[in-house]
C-alpha cells in the first residue's frame, strides 16, 4: 500500500510540476482523424497519409533516444515510437507521461524491421493525465470482485470484456431491426408499477412520496404492453430494465434485461416460430453463423429446434409423470424418491418448477422449446383447448438455461380474474411472495376486449452469454450487483 501511495504521490507532482510549465493537463478537445483500427487499415492499403491518433497508455518501453509507447483505443492497439530529436520541446513531457494517461499522438504509419505497424510520432498531447496507477496485472486482471466492482479497470485491462460488450451492443440491436422488419413497433411502459403483476417474482418496494403511496420496480412489462393490444396496437415490444428480489447466482442478477414482445391474432405456435428465426437471425448478424461454442459444446441456433412436451421432458430427465400425482403430498413422496430433498411447504406449482430445475434445464443443451405446462405455474396463459390443466405455453432452452417464456395469453376476463384470486389464496395460504399479483387497472382493461395474443419474454443478457460463451451472467452486465463493502 505505502508503494502504491508512492505511486500516486508521484504523479500528482508530475502533474503541479506540468501546471507549473503552462500545460494543460486535461484539454477540452482533440481532433482525432482516425481511429487505430483504422490507421492500420489505412496503411496496409499503401496510403501513407499523416494520421492523428488518441488513446491510452497501456505500456512503455525507453530505448536510448527512442521510446515506444503502445496505445489503445476502442477499436485496439498500436504502437507508437517516439525520437527525442523530433520531439524537441515536447520530449520532457513525454518523460513525466505514464502507463495508463491519455494523449493524442500524430504522424506517420510505417512498418519496423520487426514487421510491426507503428506510428512514427511527429507531435503529441497530453489528454488526461491518470493519477492513479494500473493494477500490476492489468495486462490480466483476474481479481473477480475487483473487475465487477471497478468495470472501467476491466474494460483497460481485458480486451475480451470489450468484444463482449459490443457483441452485447450488436445483438440488442438485431433484436430490434428484425422486430421492426416484421411490423412490430417499440414503446415504453412505466418501470414503477402500482401492482407487481406479469411475473411469478418477488418484487422490490419503493416509495413515493408526493404521493405517499408505495409503488414496485416492474417485475415484468407484460401487463402493460397487453393494454396496448387492447387499444389497437396489435404488434410492440420493449427492451428494458427488469427487477426481481430474488437469488443472485450465475444466471440471476436483481436487475437484467428482457425483451417483450406481444403479437395480436397470434398464438404461442405462431411465437415460437418467431423466436427459432430470430435468435438464429441474431446469430447470424453478430457473429456471421449460427453455430457457437458454449464451453464444450457447440450449440446450433438454425431452424428447426426441437420440441417437447413438459410432460415428456420430465419424464425423460426422472420418470415422474407430474399429471399422475395430482396433489404436492403425492408429487413430493416421488420427487423424494428420485433423492431430492425437498420440505413440507412448496405449492404443487413449486414442486414442477423444481422438477424442470433439476431434471429438465440442465440437460437441454441445444435449442428447445418445452411446451404446455400445468395452469398452476402459468396464471396468465390460456389453456389448452384439450386439456384443464395444462396450458398453451412454452419456455426455450439452451445452453442448459432457460432464454426465452412465451404463452397463448390468456384474455377472458373472468378467468383471468379467478387466476389472480388463486394466487392471493396460495401466497396467503403459502406465504409465496411470487404469486402473482391482483392488477384491477388491467382487469378492467381486460374487460374492454383483448383478440387472441401471442406473447414473448426473451432474456438478452442468457442470449448474450450464449453468444460470447460466458457462463456467469455477471460476465455480461456491464454493473452486476454486488454486495456493498
Amino acid at each position: 500500500m505505502a508503494r502504491i501511495d508512492g505511486i500516486k504521490e508521484q504523479r500528482r507532482e508530475k502533474l503541479r510540476e506540468m501546471r507549473g510549465q503552462g500545460i494543460d493537463p486535461y484539454p477540452h478537445r482533440y481532433h482525432r482523424s482516425h481511429t487505430n483500427k483504422e490507421a492500420i487499415a489505412l496503411f496496409k492499403r499503401g496510403d501513407d497519409s499523416p494520421v492523428s491518433l488518441a488513446g491510452r497508455i497501456v505500456a512503455c518501453r525507453a530505448m536510448g533516444k527512442a521510446t515506444f509507447i503502445d496505445l489503445r483505443d476502442s477499436s485496439g492497439k498500436i504502437q507508437a515510437y517516439f525520437r527525442s530529436d523530433l520531439l524537441s520541446d515536447k520530449h520532457d513531457l513525454l518523460k513525466q507521461c505514464d502507463v495508463g494517461d491519455i494523449i493524442g499522438v500524430s504522424g506517420k504509419v510505417f512498418r519496423t524491421h520487426s514487421g510491426e505497424i507503428t506510428l512514427k510520432v511527429a507531435d503529441f498531447t497530453l489528454l488526461s493525465k491518470s493519477l492513479q496507477p494500473l493494477p500490476e496485472k492489468w495486462h490480466g486482471l483476474t481479481d473477480v470482485e475487483k473487475r465487477y466492482r471497478q468495470r472501467y479497470l476491466d474494460l483497460i485491462s481485458n480486451e475480451e470484456v470489450g468484444r463482449i460488450f459490443a457483441v452485447r451492443s450488436r445483438a440488442i440491436a438485431a433484436v430490434r431491426r428484425f422486430l421492426d422488419g416484421r411490423g412490430f413497433i417499440e414503446v415504453e411502459t412505466p418501470v414503477l408499477h402500482h401492482a407487481a403483476g406479469g411475473a411469478l417474482a418477488r418484487p422490490f418496494t419503493t416509495h413515493h412520496h408526493a404521493l405517499d403511496q408505495d409503488l414496485y420496480l416492474r417485475i415484468a412489462t407484460e401487463l402493460y404492453l397487453k393494454r396496448l393490444i387492447i387499444g389497437g396496437l396489435d404488434r410492440v415490444y420493449e427492451i428494458g430494465r427488469i427487477f426481481r428480489n430474488e437469488g443472485i447466482s450465475t444466471k440471476h442478477n436483481p436487475e437484467f434485461t428482457m425483451m417483450e414482445s406481444y403479437e395480436a391474432y397470434a398464438d404461442y405456435n405462431d411465437v415460437m416460430a418467431m423466436v427459432e428465426e430470430m435468435v438464429s437471425y441474431v446469430a447470424k448478424r453478430v457473429l456471421r453463423k449460427t453455430k457457437v461454442s458454449f464451453g464444450e459444446n457447440t450449440i446450433d441456433f438454425a431452424p428447426p429446434w426441437r420440441r417437447i412436451t413438459l410432460q415428456n421432458a420430465i419424464k425423460e430427465g426422472c420418470d415422474i409423470d407430474f399429471l399422475e400425482h395430482a396433489d404436492d403430498h403425492s408429487l413430493r413422496n416421488a420427487i423424494r424418491k428420485q433423492g431430492l430433498d425437498v420440505d413440507e411447504s412448496p405449492s404443487w406449482a413449486k414442486l414442477v418448477d423444481k422438477l424442470i430445475s433439476n431434471f429438465v434445464e440442465p440437460n437441454l443443451i441445444q435449442p428447445t422449446f418445452v411446451m404446455d405446462y400445468p395452469v398452476e405455474l402459468s396464471p396468465l396463459a390460456k389453456r389448452k383447448p384439450e386439456s384443464e390443466r395444462l396450458v398453451e405455453r412454452f419456455e426455450a432452452f439452451a445452453g442448459g438455461m432457460e432464454i426465452a417464456n412465451a404463452f397463448t395469453e390468456l384474455n377472458d376476463p373472468i378467468e383471468q380474474r379467478e387466476r389472480f384470486r388463486e394466487q392471493d389464496r396460495l401466497r396467503a395460504l403459502l406465504g409465496d411472495e411470487e404469486a402473482e399479483r391482483v392488477d384491477e387497472d388491467f382487469l378492467v382493461a381486460l374487460e374492454h376486449g383483448m383478440p387472441p395474443t401471442g406473447g414473448l419474454g426473451l432474456g438478452i443478457d442468457r442470449l448474450v452469454m450464449l453468444l460470447t460463451d460466458q457462463h456467469s451472467i455477471r460476465e455480461v452486465i456491464l454493473f452486476p450487483q454486488l454486495r456493498t463493502k
